[in-house]
């Protein structure tokens, strides 16, 4: 079948009988149970006692344990909510065995919302009674009563709208008998897409790569690569594959890496299907999460757009899965179950036979590794849509033309900006490093304020009036004295985040109307939305942000692109950091010329001679990945060979370094296996922990997982400390 069916197993454990039932919490597999009065079937969400509490869990398959049946204890009920489909069930093993996470932490992501799990209640509502009893009238309660008459069932505040009324003559009658509270059916929160609004014209390029996804929707599991330049379109391609998925009445998934910033995307797809989407992140009220769940797990939810987790959602007829910007890390999940949400669409995907779409303009190395071994199609999309022409990349080298002294941004950059501006166009200072300055240091002693938890030095957010650490979120005021030498009003800020640089900037361009866009003024989808609309309605001048403004945006008057720091992130001991900063550079000159007037890029660097930087002004990116490729097949670095990270971490560096050597000398050997560490992380205390790393390398047909279950069983860790796997670990912190 190309799409997972929406028939439910029927019940096949009978009451009496063993069934293994898997709950949400950090345990390696399921608990044997009873079957009481009701029978069950695979996926049915129930309650079982634990211990002296109840606990939801979700029915795995008949128990097998060593329990003995006289200790089983019964299944308390079956809850109303559907059943977890077998997709998602075989997802969350799939998940656990690569992950070495615990089956009952993954079911977790899967029923987040609790609250979901009950029955929904109806809306309530009001309506005259049939047969009321004696009451004393008013004009006003007249009203409302005739109103009530010719009216259907209404809510409170409505039905005093439409009489003329407050709330007291409502109140009053609902007392006096005269009106009585009727429970109906909420109406559906998400109205099914329209599919016979008009699509975008597409040109031929487009049209070959949309035709081709649209075929793959009628087949079963197939990856398609959407490779197209920045403004290609590539969006309205992957959204007549969307709407084939529809037309056949199935639900499509589609991943973005950050949903709470993605309010042009939304606007397309209204644009596009007249509703919005279901959404799916961390900004979602309860109420708002436990609707959607439950409108997800019905089908009634038939296109979800979502961060990470929400490929986890019970999909009971997903057809379609898409992860757009499929290069981005926020895809990567570091804490908890470590796990990288594009790969794992993919196996998602194969598990219920249906297609998944990765689109971006810079394609991960691993995407591309797939293609050439033939796992993946590649869709590729060289031209921009409508004329638009790629804009002109040039670098800057600071050591022959550095900004003045105590200044940031090259004189060439602020020509730039100012022909830019004079014509009525748009520009835009990026830098990713957030707050006013990324270091602050005592004049007298050099004492560097850190963070107390974490290895990390504390960020002047001088528009908040305090130092924070990014890590952990502690913060303080500047204090007046220095604690190491006491000298008063001696610390200087050291470096520009991008409150210095907006600083500068507006010493510069007084006249321009500017704006800083970060994570810490686009909280949310609303402001990310009013910020969008304001700068693509023109009403800022000159745009100053971290990475949150490469995330796909179009701003058609936006010609000038500034990177105040392009080597940013080129160095240390990440095996991506070359393929990653290209990537961000590149979706960041992508916001340049993207409709009729033509962009610059400029990028100040002291490395201009950088391969990296080399590849962005020659517009060369596939040969510099096919550079980045050799290099990391001749040192047998992922995606040609394999790593995983363990990281063991306490509160007590003795006792966590004493375990880390133990499991230096039982470390598995032998095999073209290598293990590095134990060494300190350069993370080395994150909140109040110290930390140890190893790095577990292998061949590529290593069986890792098993390597290293049996390693890490052969050790118990001392009370305080944890063991932290992360297999293809994207970040070395």
């Amino acid at each position: 079948m190309s799409s997972e069916s929406s028939t439910s197993t029927p019940p096949f454990l009978a009451p009496g009988d063993r069934v293994a039932v898997l709950l949400p919490l950090p345990l390696a597999g399921a608990y044997d149970y009873r079957v009481g009065d009701e029978a069950l079937g695979p996926g049915d969400i129930v309650m079982v006692p634990l211990g002296r509490r109840e606990a939801i869990g979700v029915v795995w398959g008949r128990g097998g344990g060593d329990v003995a049946e006289s200790r089983l204890r019964p299944v308390i009920r079956k809850l109303e909510a559907p059943p977890l489909p077998a997709a998602s069930r075989a997802l969350v093993d799939w998940v656990a065995g690569y992950t070495l996470a615990p089956a009952g932490a993954v079911l977790k992501m899967c029923v987040s919302v609790p609250s979901a799990l009950e029955p929904a209640r109806g809306q309530a509502m009001l309506r005259r009674c049939a047969a009321p009893p004696p009451f004393k009238e008013t004009a006003a309660r007249r009203r409302v009563l005739e109103t009530a008459a010719r009216l259907p069932p209404m809510a409170a505040a409505d039905l005093a709208r439409e009489a003329g009324t407050g709330p007291a003559v409502i109140k009053g009658l609902l007392e006096a008998g005269a009106l009585e509270c009727v429970e109906m059916p909420r109406p559906a929160l998400f109205p099914p897409p329209d599919l016979s609004r008009p699509a975008a014209l597409l040109s031929p390029d487009q049209r070959a790569a949309a035709d081709a996804l649209v075929a793959a929707v009628a087949g079963g599991f197939s990856v398609s690569l959407v490779d197209g330049v920045t403004g290609s379109g590539k969006t309205e391609v992957y959204f007549e594959a969307l709407a084939a998925a529809l037309a056949k009445g199935t639900q499509v998934l589609v991943l973005l890496p950050e949903i709470a910033l993605s309010a042009q995307w939304l606007e397309r797809f209204r644009q596009r299907f007249g509703v919005p989407p279901a959404e799916w992140h961390s900004e979602l009220g309860d109420a708002r999460r436990r609707d959607t769940w439950r409108a997800v797990a019905r089908g009634e939810a038939r296109v979800v757009v979502g961060a990470r987790s929400a490929l986890f959602l019970p999909y009971p007829r997903l057809g379609l899965i898409v992860v757009d910007e499929e290069h981005d890390q926020a895809f990567k999940q570091e804490e908890g179950v470590c796990y990288h949400a594009r790969d794992m669409a993919v196996v998602r995907a194969r598990l219920g036979s249906i297609p998944v779409v990765l689109a971006s303009a810079t394609p991960s190395l691993e995407s591309v590794a797939n293609v050439e071994a033939g796992r993946y199609r590649r869709l590729h999309l060289p031209d921009r849509h409508a004329g638009a022409v790629m804009p002109e990349i040039r670098a800057i080298d600071l050591r022959r033309h550095p900004p003045p002294r105590g200044r940031w941004l090259s004189p060439l950059l602020v020509n730039a900006l100012e022909g830019a501006l004079a014509a009525g166009e748009q520009g835009m200072l990026y830098l990713n490093r957030r707050g006013y300055a990324p270091l602050t240091l005592c004049r007298g002693c050099g004492h560097r304020l850190q963070c107390p938890h974490c290895t990390a030095w504390l960020v002047e957010h001088r528009s908040a009036g305090r130092l924070v650490c990014h890590h952990c979120g502690y913060h303080i005021r500047l204090p007046k004295k220095c604690p190491h030498c006491e000298a008063e009003d001696s610390f200087a800020a050291c470096g520009p985040g991008v409150e210095r640089i907006a600083e500068e900037a507006a010493l510069l361009f007084p006249a321009a109307r500017l704006a800083v866009m970060t994570s810490d003024t686009c909280s949310g989808p609303r402001a990310a939305s009013e910020f969008v609309r304001a700068v693509a309605g023109g009403e800022i001048d000159l745009l100053v942000g971290t990475q949150i403004v490469a995330k796909g945006y179009h701003f058609p008057m936006l010609t000038v692109v500034g990177v105040v720091d392009a080597d940013l992130g080129l160095e240390g001991g990440d095996l991506r950091a070359g393929e990653r900063t290209h990537q961000l550079l590149s979706q960041v000159a992508g916001r340049a010329g993207r409709a009729e007037r033509p962009g610059r890029v400029l990028l100040q660097t002291w490395q201009p001679e950088h391969p990296v930087i080399r590849a962005l002004e020659g517009g060369d990116r596939d040969g510099f990945m096919a550079r980045e490729a050799e290099l990391r097949r001749d040192a047998a670095m992922p995606p040609f060979g394999r790593l995983a990270a363990v990281i063991v971490s306490g509160p007590d560096a003795g006792v966590l370094d004493g375990f880390a050597v133990r499991m230096a000398r039982l470390a598995p050997r032998g095999g073209g296996i290598h293990v590095l560490g134990p060494a300190p992380a350069p993370m080395a205390l994150l909140r109040g922990r110290h930390r140890r790393r190893f790095l577990v390398k292998a061949p590529r047909g290593t069986g890792l997982q098993a390597l290293l279950r049996d390693w890490l069983a052969a050790m118990e860790p001392p009370s305080g400390v944890r063991v932290q796997v992360d297999v293809d670990p994207y970040s070395f912190f």
